[in-house]
């Protein structure tokens, strides 16, 4: 079982970030990781709102913060939020375009999310 997770930092500057190509899920295999990464990710997915972003860049491969406004009933300022924790959990990844930023799946992420619940 391996002992570490992705820094934040790490997670945010995935290669492909910059145009946050679509996840290939089956491209990327991850090791599980140890149980404290595994209830970081966890925690981050601990709320409806985050599972429908999470859920809405999947379908969409990638979103600025205005799309995903668009789709939750939700303020502009709680999907930050909610993003930020998603990042920082190194589920998504961020990509500044001028004054805007596009989020995408981070491929790292989800492959170590899988990997943790396929051991339990």
């Amino acid at each position: 079982m391996s002992t570490h997770a992705p820094t934040p930092s790490a997670a945010a500057t995935d290669e492909g970030c910059a145009s946050c190509a679509p996840p290939d899920a089956a491209a990327v295999v991850a090791d599980p990781p140890d149980d404290e990464a595994l209830a970081a990710l966890a925690k981050a997915l601990g709320h409806p709102s985050r599972l429908k972003i999470l859920r809405l860049l999947t379908e969409r491969e990638t979103c600025i913060t205005r799309d995903v406004v668009d789709e939750l009933p939700l303020a502009q300022s709680t999907v930050s939020e909610h993003l930020r924790i998603l990042r920082e959990a190194g589920l998504v990844q961020v990509s500044a375009d001028g004054v805007r930023s596009t989020y995408c799946v981070s491929p790292t992420g989800l492959a170590l999310l899988k990997a943790g619940v396929a051991n339990l």
